[in-house]
């Protein structure tokens, strides 16, 4: 079983504490650090090589976004899961837009943590439910604004790729499913994204399933 290294930003002493004592319960999961600024998250996160941030959006000296927009453009190969209270529009869509794998509010059962951090580490995205849906809404009322601009329709290759990354597979994972190579895969996700005025595939499955393309699955790939 491989080790999943984490990374833990919070400025509350508490909310550390509580993560750490519960994410030692998982045999696959390492705690490399305890982060209480956003500049501590970039000095760790390049010394360390965490696999996974969880990363609160209220830090002290530069906030959560920073920290993403930051971990995108240095260390792209570093997941970020946000695990905050914020659960306003802005904060969630801001925080997808700057490249966040996963979005779970605090107070989510422990579970749930665990998943988020399972499958953003396999390369996907998790989105707790409550959290998809204000993201269809806001994603709705941006395509109710730009109506007049249509949308190419989809290839039926690329409607399968959209079910597939719908049901949170990985590119690795769409590949077998539908016996094609993984560079064939990232061409028809590029192709969606494009068709979709989609900034990452989170976005173009929730768009999707806002049109009525796909049924949302909890799991979002990215």
């Amino acid at each position: 079983m491989n080790t999943i290294q984490i990374l833990i930003a919070d400025d509350h002493p508490v909310v550390q504490d509580g993560l750490q004592a519960v994410l030692s319960t998982q045999s696959d999961f390492k705690i490399v650090g305890v982060a209480e600024t956003g500049i501590e998250v970039l000095q760790i996160v390049t010394a360390k090589e965490p696999d996974i941030v969880l990363l609160d959006l209220e830090m002290p000296e530069m906030d959560g976004l920073e920290v993403l927009e930051n971990l995108r453009i240095d260390h792209p190969q570093v997941k970020a899961i946000v695990f905050t209270a914020f659960d306003t529009d802005e904060r969630i869509v801001g925080a997808v837009k700057a490249g966040a794998k996963g979005y779970l509010l605090k107070g989510a059962p422990s579970q749930d943590l665990f998943e988020a951090i399972r499958t953003v580490s396999a390369g996907g995205s998790l989105l707790q439910p409550v959290v998809a849906s204000k993201l269809i809404e806001h994603v709705s009322g941006e395509r109710d604004m730009a109506a007049q601009e249509k949308t190419t329709p989809l290839t039926e290759r690329e409607r399968q790729v959209l079910e597939q990354l719908a049901l949170g597979k990985t590119n690795k994972e769409i590949a077998s499913e539908l016996v094609i190579t993984e560079r064939t895969v990232k061409f028809h996700v590029s192709s969606i994204l494009s068709k979709l005025g989609a900034g990452n595939r989170t976005e173009a499955v929730t768009i999707a399933a806002r049109d009525g393309l796909v049924t949302l699955n909890k799991n979002l790939t990215n």
